[in-house]
């Protein structure tokens, strides 16, 4: 099941620095907004979209600027605070009054920072195999490592400027990722990320620059957000962890770390890699919308 044959009403948001492009869904309740991490698209949340929309819930899923369908301006500056813009800039255009931000791998900040600023229109918060802020618990895939560390800034830049070798360093990653899943999630699993990452570099302009941007400010993000914590303890918004549980690099670990950091929570693990909403769609969803518990 997936969003191919789903009918959808698209939208071009306007921002400072270019459009975002957005599929939004029909449906009651709070809307869940659906954000990818990078090197994602909105494309990652294809086969997870008809079960939320199956059980009559509004969905929308977007891109963030420089990715997928989204506009990849020439010089563009691209940071997690753009990314909170990108995200502000979809409530207020589609007039979302209640929203339960969903966050993926690096939407992380965005979704947790949102609700820290707008706690009075956010229903619900909902995690899956994210980062926020600067923890132990974290192993960054190899290819973020690359990108991220100050002292690796002329390796990444290499990569950049030869598509083989960059070409090479995402299929090694992507088969670390592929090693640690369950058995009968690893065909798909091939059938669907190689696709869906190496597009976002392939088709031009690529989003490969606000990849490398988004990388160099990955580690001043975490780090920033430590000081947030505080805040993040304190809020009383439902919480809904749901991870993968044979991810690699955010692990189970982070995931109770993460139970810690909120005071109305819930976490439920899933039998999935990374990309959980990939691996076990239906049960993903169910746990979204409470279906799991009747």
């Amino acid at each position: 099941m997936n969003t191919a044959s789903m009918q959808y009403q698209e939208h071009r948001i306007q921002t400072e620095q270019g459009h975002l492009y957005a599929r939004e869904y029909a449906g009651t309740g709070p809307t869940f907004v659906l954000m990818h991490g990078f090197p994602d698209n909105l494309h990652i949340y294809d086969e997870l979209v008809p079960h939320l929309v199956g059980a009559g819930r509004r969905v929308v899923s977007f891109d963030f600027l420089g990715f997928g369908a989204s506009a990849k301006p020439e010089g563009a500056s691209y940071s997690f605070a753009q990314q909170l813009g990108d995200l502000e800039a979809v409530v207020a255009a589609l007039g979302l009054d209640r929203i339960i931000p969903v966050a993926h791998d690096a939407a992380g900040p965005t979704a947790i920072n949102y609700t820290l600023q707008h706690r009075d229109r956010v229903a619900e918060l909902h995690i899956l195999n994210s980062l926020y802020a600067l923890n132990p618990a974290i192993r960054m895939p190899e290819l973020i490592e690359v990108f991220a560390t100050p002292s690796l800034r002329s390796l990444a830049t290499a990569f950049t400027q030869s598509p083989e070798q960059f070409g090479w360093l995402l299929g090694v990653q992507q088969s670390l990722f592929h090693a640690t899943l369950p058995a009968h999630q690893r065909a798909h699993f091939l059938d669907v990320m190689p696709a869906l990452i190496g597009d976002n570099f392939r088709q031009q302009p690529s989003a490969l620059p606000a990849f490398a941007q988004l990388n160099a400010d990955l580690f001043g993000e975490v780090t920033r957000n430590v000081a947030r914590l505080p805040e993040v303890k304190a809020l009383d918004v439902p919480v809904k962890i749901i991870w993968g549980s044979a991810d690699p690099y955010l692990g189970t670990a982070l995931a109770e770390d993460f139970r810690g950091r909120f005071q109305n929570v819930t976490l439920d693990l899933v039998e999935a890699g990374h990309w959980l909403q990939i691996d076990a769609p239906a049960e993903v969803a169910a746990l979204m919308t409470g279906a799991a518990a009747q």
